[in-house]
């Protein structure tokens, strides 16, 4: 089982002078996940090498199990820092893509052509797909035949009052929730701040950083390979303490 996770590039939260990125536990819970069920993962990015964390993410208050792992696991730091670029993945060469979200994928993987590609190509192969938080923003601009790919299928992602309550709703490019509906797609969403993950054939999508740990843990199922350790995260709202006072 061969895993493809991207990460954002993007560092800055519009233009506001303040730095923004990838989330720390959107990463680091469904790389786990993966790991712990045998898969090989591979990281990419579009600009290749070390992607942006965001600082908010990194805070005490947002601190799990697996960000824990993550800061003791030196491999794993390597290999973030060491992302392949992006225009070098062929979807061919992998069983699933996974998008952890942050803010960062609002200003880049939405609008990248190789990005928009290789969903397509992924989509084409009939492998899963998976995106949570902010990451399903990067379907924006996929089309099937025509069609944008969210239209007609159930899919969760940030909420418009996640996004109030970050205090960032006059700052994203776009509210996720709002564009997911604007492309037909049937949005759906749980309380704010806990876990909540829709599957919808082989498209996975997690509303929040709470719910990277379930949305990786359905990607694995979905391949049929789940099994490795079961890892028993802290409660969901732990993580999410930072991602209130951004």
């Amino acid at each position: 089982m061969k895993i493809l996770m991207i990460l954002t590039s993007h560092d800055q939260l519009g233009d506001t002078g303040r730095k923004t990125g990838f989330w720390l536990e959107e990463f680091a819970a469904p790389y786990y996940v993966f790991k712990d069920a045998g898969a090989q993962v591979v990281l990419a990015s579009p600009k290749g090498g070390h992607p942006p964390l965001d600082p908010a993410s990194d805070t005490s208050e947002g601190q799990t199990e697996a960000t824990r792992r993550f800061k003791g696991d030196g491999p794993a730091q390597d290999a973030l820092a060491r992302t392949v670029q992006l225009s070098d993945i062929k979807a061919a060469e992998f069983d699933a893509v996974f998008y952890p979200g942050g803010h960062g994928p609002l200003w880049d993987l939405t609008d990248d052509m190789g990005s928009i590609t290789l969903i397509t190509d992924f989509l084409m192969q009939d492998k899963p797909i998976a995106a949570v938080c902010h990451a399903p923003a990067v379907f924006r601009h996929v089309k099937v035949n025509g069609m944008p790919m969210v239209q007609g299928k159930r899919v969760t992602g940030f909420s418009n009052s996640e996004e109030v309550s970050a205090k960032l709703d006059d700052i994203v490019p776009f509210l996720l929730e709002d564009e997911i509906k604007k492309l037909g797609g049937h949005y759906e969403h749980g309380p704010d701040w806990q876990p909540f993950t829709v599957v919808d054939g082989k498209l996975i999508t997690g509303q929040n950083p709470a719910s990277s740990f379930a949305a990786a843990t359905e990607l694995v199922a979905l391949l049929g390979q789940a099994g490795g350790r079961q890892m028993t995260l802290e409660p969901s709202d732990a993580p999410l303490e930072a991602a209130r006072a951004t």
